[in-house]
Order: structure tokens, then C-alpha cells, then sequence
């Protein structure tokens, strides 16, 4: 039995491996504002890949 909403545990190790003088990225600090901003791009890489369990499209 898996519940219907899982939430994702924080991303600590995320958290704490921010490059710190990075002009790609830019340093958060406030872990409510880190966390929406990695579910973020989670979502985006989530739905950026190909999904094979659907088979063969119909077109």
C-alpha cells in the first residue's frame, strides 16, 4: 500500500553542496525557497524524459 500524495524529504545534501561563488548558479539560503526552487527543476528534468512504459505510440 503506497499512499497517494508522497512527499519528497528536503534535499539536505542538495542543500549544503550549493556552489558557493558560482555565476551559473546563484546560493540559497533560505531552505523554503531552496526546496521550491529544486522541486522546480525536478519537475522540469521529470518531464524532459522520454518515457518508454507507454510502448509503441499511435499516431
Amino acid at each position: 500500500m503506497t499512499p497517494k500524495h508522497t512527499k519528497t524529504k528536503f534535499p539536505l545534501w542538495q542543500y549544503l553542496n550549493q556552489p558557493l561563488f558560482s555565476r551559473e548558479t546563484k546560493l540559497v539560503l533560505n531552505p523554503r525557497r531552496f526546496v521550491l526552487i529544486w522541486r522546480l527543476h525536478l519537475l522540469e528534468r521529470c518531464w524532459g524524459k522520454e518515457c518508454d512504459a507507454k510502448g509503441p505510440q499511435q499516431h
